[in-house]
């Protein structure tokens, strides 16, 4: 995967710094996309202009060496850190070995990123070096910018993501409308966690993993990321979010749906009827240069227009659309760009979601979205899955 760091590159030498270094595993999104590597215990990853390293343990030694895209992988025992140990105690040893492994690649100075261990910092500190918070993520801006080999990652998780929507769907238009309201499926009651295990299976069948997939109905529904739980009744809007992880490529997709089995009252029906001309609103201002604020503004005006309190309107709501329009996608389900009150220039490259709702306790939620990248003149939408409302 041809990636561009010219940035990081910049970066270190508009603040005159040696390096950038991570000290996470390989489950942190920032250290798998520099270092390329996923070991499942913390490891270090130092990066300057002109070369990379790895510190790690003995026992992910080799798979560094042969699955890393660093030029260097060293084990702690390089610095003979036994004998440090045995002299010093483990915590001091730790820090003369960390002190060594920059000095060896002529790190006198680095940046973290805001997730960096105290502990380390304060190591590294003792061995008169300097360590600099990001406080501009720049790694994460990197990670915004998607390749073409990412886009393909992450085209791929929505197709496994449209096919577990579709298992979700299908099970709920499937169920029988018992007399009290009551919706069943083969004479079982039909809940969220039914709904959910059925997600979960169509994913793993394909490689993806689901992490805490959202199925709320009713009172559920109205509370954004309220994971949802208990029956399905007729006539709820139920809503479904889905946003698996490869467990491959570790990339994310999203998607949100909204169905109802049954009726839908006048209120709920207004509801997704605005939501849909939101997120359109939203999609036509999509362009590079343009802001995730602009983007989050246009569908807001939709909303307040049609008389719906949203938080630009009033910070303090808790009805109408209560959340930002969207996020990036990519290696986290929710990275830069941010589409909201403070987000920043598109690009192309940029992977995106669009995802308006309409929420009130007393009648449940509504929300729609698709997943989008920023082209040159505009936008491509990745999600080929319909709106339907009533199943």
């Amino acid at each position: 995967m041809k990636r561009s760091v010219s940035r990081l590159d910049e970066y270190l030498a508009d603040r005159d710094l040696d390096g950038y270094l991570l000290d996470a595993d390989g489950t942190n999104s920032n250290q798998h996309y520099l270092s390329g590597f996923d070991a499942p215990d913390p490891f270090l990853t130092l990066y300057t202009p002109e070369h990379m390293a790895i510190l790690t343990s003995p026992l992910e030694y080799a798979r560094a060496e042969s699955s890393s895209r660093a030029d260097s992988v060293r084990r702690w025992s390089a610095y003979d850190y036994r004998a440090k140990k045995d002299e010093h105690g483990r915590d001091a040893a730790r820090g003369l070995v960390i002190g060594e492994f920059l000095d060896e690649f002529t790190a006198e100075s680095v940046a973290t990123d805001r997730r960096f261990p105290l502990f380390t910092a304060d190591s590294i500190r003792e061995q008169g070096k300097t360590v600099s918070a990001d406080l501009e993520d720049v790694i994460e801006e990197i990670r915004a910018t998607k390749t073409e080999t990412e886009r393909g990652h992450i085209q791929d998780a929505q197709q496994a993501n449209e096919a577990a929507m579709a298992a979700a769907e299908s099970m709920i238009s499937e169920a029988e409308i018992g007399p009290d309201g009551s919706l069943s499926v083969e004479e079982e009651v039909l809940t969220s966690e039914r709904i959910k295990a059925t997600i979960e299976r169509t994913l793993l069948d394909r490689g993806y993993a689901m992490d805490q997939t959202i199925v709320a109905s009713g009172p559920d529904g109205a509370i954004p990321h309220e994971r949802g739980s208990g029956p399905i009744s007729a006539d709820e809007p139920v809503i479904v979010d889905i946003f698996p992880q490869s467990k491959e490529t570790n990339y994310h997709a999203d998607m949100t749906r909204t169905f109802l089995r049954g009726e839908p009252g006048p209120q709920i029906r207004a509801f997704y009827e605005r939501t849909q001309e939101a997120k359109q609103a939203g999609m036509a201002a999509i362009e590079p240069g343009a802001t995730g604020a602009e983007v989050h503004d246009a569908v807001c005006d939709v909303y307040e227009e049609a008389g719906y309190a949203t938080l630009r309107s009033d910070e303090s709501t808790e009805t109408g659309f209560i959340h930002s329009t969207g996020h990036g996608v990519g290696l986290d389900v929710h990275e830069h760009p941010r589409i909201g009150p403070d987000g920043g220039t598109l690009e192309p490259g940029h992977v995106i979601t669009i995802e308006p709702g309409l929420y009130d306790p007393s009648i449940g939620g509504v929300r729609i979205e698709d997943l989008v990248i920023v082209t040159d003149d505009g936008y491509e939408n990745l999600t080929d899955y319909p709106e339907t409302l009533l199943i």
